[in-house]
């Protein structure tokens, strides 16, 4: 699925091809919630890192988490200008990019169902938004992105 995102005052724009569009994954930790403000949380997308187009790149920074004392790979680029979290990239999966589904402005499916991780992080005012019979797990699920994607046939093998 094409996507198109961007940042919050324009000033970075960009596209690519996403082999897992649908936002499903809720997670709780402190580095989604405060990167992504308050108590919110991020929702990453699978794409192709050789599609990306990027306009604007100028306004892009990068910020990496630090995570049991040591400095994630993992590249959270965000707008310099307005704070807007555009997507993650990792080294150690050159080949995939996870866009925010917050900076798409691309119409996304509408999930089957949601997943809530990094419950263990989630402070207590933190309102809990599930339906009542969605999975929720203390750290991560065993499923990997694309195979959930797949579960459901909604990955996107084009």
């Amino acid at each position: 699925m094409h996507l198109r995102g961007s940042c919050h005052c324009g000033a970075v724009r960009f596209s690519l091809e996403a082999y897992a569009p649908v936002p499903y994954l809720r997670c709780y930790c402190s580095i989604c919630r405060k990167t992504g403000g308050g108590g919110g949380f991020a929702i990453n997308l699978g794409g192709h890192a050789n599609t990306l187009a990027v306009e604007g790149e100028e306004a892009i920074t990068v910020f990496h988490a630090t995570i049991g004392g040591e400095q994630s790979p993992a590249e959270r680029r965000f707008c310099a200008h307005c704070g807007s979290a555009l997507w993650v990239w990792d080294s150690r999966w050159p080949e995939l990019v996870h866009p925010f589904a917050s900076a798409i402005d691309t119409p996304l499916p509408e999930p089957p169902e949601q997943i809530h991780i990094m419950l263990e992080a989630k402070p207590e005012w933190v309102r809990l938004d599930d339906a009542g019979n969605e999975a929720c797990y203390k750290l991560y699920p065993e499923e990997s992105l694309e195979a959930w994607h797949r579960r459901h046939g909604l990955l996107d093998e084009t």
